[in-house]
């Protein structure tokens, strides 16, 4: 798994944890629904542009200020600062052209799996509300 992806998926590994025990289900049960559902804003919005989006990682070197503690002349810590070159990785957005008959198509596909999966995301929501029923409070 490369280390963009796994920064990508921190997040919402670490909201998996969070929530109440209704909304943790749901999230488990409708996951595929809503993978769906980005691919297909995904590949909308490359239509509607007319071209895809794609990241790479571009390393570069800069000048940097590095600091060091160091002996001094009786034996005490003395903090020493100089210039160094350090990598730096920057992540790059780029466009790419896209087969838009390709693309249709995709929608096409994506559209039709997420409408078989919405009566399922909808029945599973259903479940845990009445699995996991929250109590609401007036105030």
């Amino acid at each position: 798994m490369s280390r963009n992806i796994a920064f990508a998926l921190l997040p919402v590994l670490v909201l998996t944890a969070c929530g109440t025990p209704q909304e943790q289900c749901i999230r488990r049960n409708t996951s595929e629904y809503r993978t769906i559902s980005s691919l297909l804003a995904e590949v909308e919005g490359n239509i509607a542009r007319g071209y895809a989006w794609q990241e790479r990682e571009v390393t570069r070197t800069e000048w940097d200020d590095c600091r060091a503690w160091v002996r001094g002349k009786g034996g005490e810590p003395v903090l020493i600062s100089r210039p160094c070159l350090r990598d730096v990785t920057d992540t790059e957005r780029y466009r790419v052209p896209i087969d838009p008959a390709s693309e249709k198509r995709k929608r096409d596909n994506l559209v039709e799996r997420r409408a078989a999966l919405a009566k399922q995301a909808n029945a599973a929501v259903s479940a845990c509300r009445a699995a996991y029923p929250e109590e609401t409070t007036a105030k």
